[in-house]
């Protein structure tokens, strides 16, 4: 059995377009989704529509949850400049696009996901939440020592643990699991302004990048009327995160 990983889109539908189909040329046996599908983008509604049509299952991610609990807020105390963009900016204008029906099906995600007895593919439990057990904001860097991976990951009791949400790829096999990172689809802040997405194959997990039209992604940015555009649009370039200019 070969599984196909997706995560964090962002509402980009450009890349998450290129990326189905890679996925469709190396015909995995089952595609999941981790989350972070919408917020960030301006074709939120277009990148739910495409994974309800496709029937990926998956698990749901910060940015999904905070749509509807702006309460969230009070409990990020010290919220860095983008984090209040997401609640008082991105937020209203995704719900906007999106529609009550679509935003009820984001709210039914799960906060894991589980895939058990794979012993054809050499993995006998793939486990996958969006970024840490009980935790849809925090989670590990790729710098993180062993020990903290596992520590984080231990509870899932999976043979190989996926998260996303630090939109940086990376894999790291252990001696009693690996841990994987399947980076972003629709913005990668690893330097490489690629589509990423994790593809397990015969029990080893292996990075995709996936190159996509940026400036075409770019220029949906620039003429919709999602805020602070122009920023996402060079975030999508660049493969970096771009500190926001503070508010007066």
């Amino acid at each position: 059995m070969r599984i196909a990983i997706v995560s964090d889109i962002h509402g980009n539908l450009t890349a998450l377009d290129a990326v189905l189909a890679d996925i469709e040329r190396r015909a995995p046996d089952r595609v999941l989704h981790g989350g972070d599908l919408v917020l960030m983008g301006a074709q939120p509604e277009q990148v739910v529509d495409r994974i309800r049509e496709l029937e990926w299952p998956g698990v749901l991610g910060n940015t999904d949850e905070l749509l509807w609990r702006p309460e969230e807020q009070t409990r990020q105390e010290k919220l860095a400049q983008h984090l209040r963009l997401m609640f008082q900016d991105y937020a209203p204008a995704t719900c906007e696009l999106l529609g009550e029906e679509r935003v009820a099906w984001l709210r039914d995600l799960p906060r894991e996901a589980r895939v058990d007895s794979l012993a054809d593919a050499r993995v006998d439990s793939l486990a996958i939440v969006h970024a840490a057990p009980g935790d849809l904001w925090r989670a590990p860097m790729p710098t993180a020592q062993d020990h903290e991976l596992s520590q984080t990951y231990r509870s899932l009791a999976a043979n190989v643990a996926v998260y996303g949400h630090i939109h940086r790829p990376f894999v790291r096999p252990m001696t009693d699991t690996t841990v994987a990172n399947c980076g972003s689809v629709g913005m990668p802040w690893d330097g490489d302004p690629r589509a990423s997405y994790l593809l397990i194959d015969e029990g080893k997990p292996l990075l995709v990048r996936v190159a996509y039209d940026i400036e075409q992604e770019a220029t949906v940015m620039r003429q919709s009327h999602y805020p602070d555009a122009m920023r996402l649009a060079e975030m999508r370039r660049k493969g970096a995160f771009i500190r926001p200019v503070a508010r007066p």
